[in-house]
């Protein structure tokens, strides 16, 4: 991917990718209904392009078997104000029926819903291919960046992909903010923000969200290095195993692709090595920490 190091930015002109969590079985649970968060995510599109004209915002939707583009702020640009909602109204239909799309093809695929996570890693890849488009475009272009709004678990069998994307907006200098609207905390996303240099929020009451989303997420990029912005007072660096796709808490690792296993192999599923020293199981030894 192109470093970020040979473009030159524009100091308070933004591009925000913004992934929404669709999954219809966390929303038919949550304390917010998605009407009113949708809502609240279009106040927060408005109020960064209003910080300046220049701002771009597209907006991507991460469903449980699919993700796609739903809003792309460029698109309207030409028609002024009346061009910015004709294509919220677009955007709004077309979430709706993404949603009900991928229901369809969730309950096709015979996903079970309390087991049933976002594709996230889908999602972020869409936002980088996305941002490298922009590099692409020119030598002047806005300081980018990801901001994922989840709601659903981690899907462990999506760690691999999940890393390969925080690891290429590393590479690309792109920091991905992540804001929590579920119960628990991501996982992913923590280290995805820690690894980024983005911000990692987990609102505490979700009727004010557009107001954490203004106050924490609209800022540029120049004007954060001003700011006292929250921090992540702790980060969960556990891995997946790539044999059941678990998060474990101790494991093998693989000394040629470090590929990662919850019990011991003789042979590495990934790259096809042979492990001639027989390790001891994990689940048998005693635990040190009492």
């Amino acid at each position: 991917m192109t470093s970020a190091h040979s473009k030159l930015y524009s100091d308070d002109v933004s591009l925000v990718v913004v992934v929404v969590d669709t999954n219809p079985f966390f929303w038919a649970t949550a304390a917010l209904p998605f009407a009113d968060f949708f809502a609240n995510l279009v106040h927060f599109v408005n109020s960064i392009l209003l910080l300046n004209h220049l701002n771009c915002v597209v907006v991507i939707a991460a469903g449980v078997s699919s993700c796609t583009y739903i809003f792309d702020s460029s698109d309207a640009s030409p028609a002024g104000g009346a061009g910015v909602t004709a294509t919220f109204d677009k955007a709004s239909r077309k979430v709706e029926e993404f949603i009900a799309q991928d229901a369809r093809a969730t309950a096709g695929n015979g996903v079970s819903p309390a087991n049933a996570a976002s594709l996230l890693s889908g999602a972020l890849s869409l936002a980088l291919c996305y941002i490298q488009r922009i590099f692409r475009s020119g030598t002047r272009h806005p300081q980018p960046r990801i901001l994922c709004l989840q709601g659903s678990p981690d899907g462990p069998e999506q760690y691999v992909a999940v890393m390969n994307s925080i690891f290429s907006a590393q590479r690309s200098m792109v920091p991905i903010d992540s804001c929590i609207v579920g119960t628990h905390d991501s996982a992913f996303l923590q280290q995805a923000s820690y690894i980024t240099g983005g911000v990692y929020l987990k609102p505490q009451e979700l009727n004010g969200l557009f107001q954490y989303l203004a106050a924490v997420f609209a800022t540029d990029l120049h004007s954060r290095t001003f700011l006292r912005l929250p921090k992540t007072l702790g980060v969960d660096f556990r891995a997946s195993c790539f044999c059941h796709k678990k998060t474990i808490d101790m494991g093998y690792v693989c000394s040629v692709c470090l590929s990662i296993f919850c019990k011991n192999q003789k042979k590495c599923s990934t790259c096809g090595s042979e492990f001639s020293r027989v390790m001891p199981d994990l689940n048998s030894m005693p635990d040190l920490s009492k």
